[in-house]
């Protein structure tokens, strides 16, 4: 199965509480903090309900 590595860009500080939610629920700690996760439905659906505060880049396994 593909990985995603994804990388936090921007602070979620004043972005509500949902989103600050998903964030730390993805895994990150700072802004420049990169986590690696499997490609699944779940985890498309956070990284989209935050894409304009992180990267995203699919690696091949």
């Amino acid at each position: 199965m593909a990985k995603l590595r994804v990388t936090q860009t921007r602070s979620a500080r004043d972005k509500g509480a949902k989103q600050r939610g998903t964030i730390r629920a993805l895994g990150f700690k700072r802004i420049g903090h990169t986590v690696v996760h499997e490609d699944k439905p779940q985890i498309r659906g956070m990284i989209n309900s935050v894409s304009h505060l992180v990267e995203v880049e699919e690696l091949k396994s």
